[in-house]
């Protein structure tokens, strides 16, 4: 049985969260507990709309999944800058883990954890064998408390028996917690987005009249991406679209006016091939930041499943495809790369980029990351009967 630790379950933006536990849920009994965010709420409509979620969902208890998995809300108080809350909240936590193995007739869980807050309590459960899957520098986010993240990304390392590291960068920060640390880069649904070079996919209706060629982007609308970079591009050429698709949550932005910028909201995971369907480039404009320097995105490997050449700015993880997507460190080389790509792309390019991340798939990397964890498993469980 595993208690796995993540964010919202039924979130649009589908993260390695969702799709390493998808697999979990196949093999093994898994009981997915939703945490709150890292970001405190600020009391605007959109915060208060997801408290109100937040809280229907606690009430109605652990949910099934599939009939042998479940997901679980987990209760914790948004006011974490008061230690008195912040204390509360330890023993609310530690409460409902050990109420869950009760209520499940857990014996022997492994704890797995895809976000950092419930650190503070971990101390409580040591005899439990503990999974840290780290997939971002989570005290660089919008709007979080970075001493106390980073405070809590240290404990949960130092408590954990394992940590898997979505970049290079993640596993150098990590090295003084010795061999425990495992670089595990990010898969990519492979069929899920092959299908379009394969013609699978019927362009979803709202997109596929657009003017072409169409940049593409989909992903969380965050302080991350660089709007004026894409503002630059799209007035130099009026002539191209920019389709982005994803949650829109900068509200003051460059692009807000350029008609040939449409930005469509987020659509779901399962039908996010048929948007995608029209794009002719993929880009990842993102700003030069500590978040950004360490991330792992998943939407790269994606765009290349999908045969499109991609164009991104210059960050380590990015480097590791040097040779099949252009990489730029400028607005006008952001222009320049994507003239490039579309003047000069081939069927043999196309096919080279698919080639390269075929053997990346989620399901290899999910294997990978079991035989890990079950070796480790198995070598630590004889030390506390």
């Amino acid at each position: 049985m595993i208690l796995y630790f993540g964010n919202d379950w039924s979130a649009d933006n589908r993260t390695s969260s969702h799709l390493i536990a998808r697999r979990l849920m196949r093999d093994h009994q898994v009981i997915y507990v939703e945490c709150p965010g890292l970001r405190a709420p600020k009391g605007n409509q959109r915060d208060l709309a997801k408290i109100f979620s937040k809280l229907g969902k606690i009430f109605k208890g652990p949910q099934s999944v599939d009939g042998r998995s479940y997901v679980y809300t987990l209760f914790q108080f948004p006011f974490h800058r008061f230690a008195v809350m912040r204390a509360l909240n330890r023993t609310l936590m530690a409460w409902q883990i050990r109420w869950l193995c009760r209520t499940f007739k857990i014996k022997d869980p492994i704890l797995w954890f895809v976000v950092p807050h419930p650190a503070p309590v971990i101390e409580k459960f040591r005899d439990i064998f503990k999974v840290y899957y780290c997939i971002d520098d989570y005290s660089a986010l919008p709007g979080v408390d970075k001493m106390r993240i980073r405070e809590m990304d240290r404990l949960m390392s130092e408590q954990c028996d394992l940590i898997f590291c979505a970049s290079q960068p993640l596993v150098d920060s990590k090295k003084r917690f010795g061999d425990k640390v495992i670089l595990s880069r990010h898969g990519v649904d492979f069929d899920h987005f092959q299908d379009i070079y394969l013609k699978k996919i019927e362009p979803a209706p709202e997109v596929r009249d657009l003017p072409r060629p169409v940049i593409g982007y989909f992903g969380l609308m965050e302080k991350w991406v660089d709007f004026e970079m894409i503002g630059y591009a799209a007035k130099r050429h009026p002539d191209w679209t920019f389709l982005m698709i994803g949650g829109m949550v900068v509200q003051e932005h460059p692009c807000r006016n350029l008609v040939n910028v449409r930005f469509i909201g987020s659509r779901p995971y399962e039908v996010l091939p048929s948007y995608a369907a029209v794009f002719d480039v993929g880009i990842l404009p993102f700003v030069d930041n500590e978040q950004i320097y360490n991330s792992n995105p998943l939407k790269l490997r994606q765009y290349l499943a999908m045969g499109i050449p991609v164009v991104s700015t210059s960050y380590p993880e990015a480097a590791v495809f040097s040779e099949i997507i252009e990489i730029v460190k400028s607005k006008e080389e952001f222009v320049a790369a994507i003239e490039k790509v579309l003047s000069q792309d081939s069927p043999e390019q196309a096919r080279k980029r698919i080639e390269t991340v075929r053997p990346m798939s989620w399901e290899n990397r999910y294997q990978d990351v079991m035989t890990t964890v079950t070796h480790h498993y198995q070598n630590k469980r004889p030390s506390h009967g």
